[in-house]
């Protein structure tokens, strides 16, 4: 694999992976959701009774949630279709390599598992920007764009 060479530094989470931005605000990410089609159409209930740390209830969830602890905590979605949904990774490297994770265990299962149009879908960042930020100005200033919600006030952009 490619990996990018990144600066780190030694969190409350322990070292992470940082960009820095032209005004020097460090950015640590802290979630990316990542999709993948494995190009095959797994039989669920199959893999979830074969596979470890899966679960699977479709009269609750129409996926097999596959929980994996290596390389990051994640935990991955797998739909009827062949479509993957990641979520917990901190970096793309960490989505590619579960999904390959996951798709090499759909194989061992008897499917023709692929690797298709990989993306990264939403990506959840965090830093310091040294002062404190009025998020119901921000708010009232783009409302076209975005709205303050919830007791901890996140701002969401539309």
């Amino acid at each position: 694999m490619g990996f990018i060479s990144r600066p780190v530094a030694l969190t409350k989470h322990g070292i992470r992976q940082y960009v820095e931005t032209e005004h020097g605000v460090r950015l640590f990410l802290q979630n990316a959701v990542a999709t993948v089609d494995l190009k095959c159409r797994p039989d669920l209930p199959h893999v979830a009774s074969h596979a470890r740390n899966a679960e699977y209830n479709p009269r609750r969830f129409s996926a097999v949630i596959l929980r994996l602890r290596e390389p990051a905590k994640a935990t991955a979605l797998l739909f009827g279709t062949g479509k993957l949904c990641l979520t917990g990774v901190k970096c793309e490297d960490d989505a590619k390599y579960t999904a390959r994770k996951v798709a090499k265990i759909v194989q061992k299962l008897g499917f023709n598992a692929g690797f298709a149009d990989f993306k990264i879908q939403n990506l959840v960042a965090s830093g310091d920007v040294g002062f404190p930020i009025r998020l119901e100005g921000i708010a009232d200033e783009h409302a076209g764009f975005a709205s303050v919600s919830g007791s901890e006030r996140v701002l969401g952009w539309c």
